[in-house]
């Protein structure tokens, strides 16, 4: 059966569980050559066997270790950058360190990504770039999120400005920006805020899944979102309404 995704390559960050994994998953299902990232090489390894999906490790971090994959990979049609943390606290709360990790793996990690893989992009006049935001971003105040928020606004305002500057090379950046997710990272953050934190903010009453959060990143990986660009879609169950 024909797959949405059938001739694409796909490069994905965090991949190793949660939003990232799901996707990595719903991209491979639907035909791509899904090359799947991740710095936990032993939670990534759950993907190995899956057809279409090949793992390498990488800290996103690293931006020499992401021009050096680029450099192994001749072409590639969608970029999905999922990596990211999420830092509680005010801004006073929050120590030059916060601030500095926030930077570097909220926003730093998508900026190399983007740098080392979009030329290949506009060469062949065809490609599709999809950064993780989140509904706290620009979209909404959140408390205890403030450092969290800024770069996850920041990644809407990268993606924006990727989009204009590269629309006419048939690029297309969007983003997405869900709301609670239930990911290993949301439940660990459970353990201290506890469930009823997060839960009361739900109006469905429930916590979206990574595959609903996938579902999206296919549309905007497929040729269906071709007329899609500059975007940011909310995906949090109608928390923002």
């Amino acid at each position: 059966m024909a797959g949405r995704l059938n001739g694409k390559t796909v490069v994905a960050t965090a991949c190793a569980q949660g939003i990232g994994r799901a996707t990595a998953e719903t991209f491979a299902r639907e035909g791509a050559r899904v090359i799947a990232t991740d710095i936990n090489v032993e939670k990534l390894k759950e993907l190995e066997g899956i057809p279409g999906i090949e793992i390498r490790k990488l800290d996103a971090t690293d931006n020499d270790a992401i021009k050096a994959l680029a450099a192994e990979i001749e072409t590639v049609d969608v970029l999905f950058n999922c990596v990211g943390i999420v830092e509680n606290g005010t801004i006073l709360d929050t120590t030059d360190e916060d601030f500095d990790l926030s930077v570097n793996v909220n926003i730093k990690t998508a900026f190399y990504m983007i740098k080392a893989f979009l030329p290949k992009m506009i060469a062949k006049k065809s490609g599709s770039i999809i950064n993780m935001s989140s509904v706290a971003s620009s979209i909404k105040g959140v408390t205890n999120r403030c450092i969290y928020a800024m770069t996850k606004a920041g990644i809407i305002g990268m993606s924006k400005g990727v989009a204009a500057d590269f629309v006419k090379d048939g690029i297309r950046c969007n983003c997405i920006c869900p709301g609670t997710v239930d990911t290993p990272s949301v439940r660990e953050r459970m353990t201290v805020w506890g469930k009823e934190y997060f839960m009361k903010r739900q109006p469905t009453g429930r916590f979206g899944t990574p595959q609903e959060v996938a579902n999206v990143a296919l549309f905007l990986a497929s040729d269906e979102s071709s007329f899609v660009n500059g975007s940011e879609y909310r995906v949090d169950g109608g928390w923002v309404i």
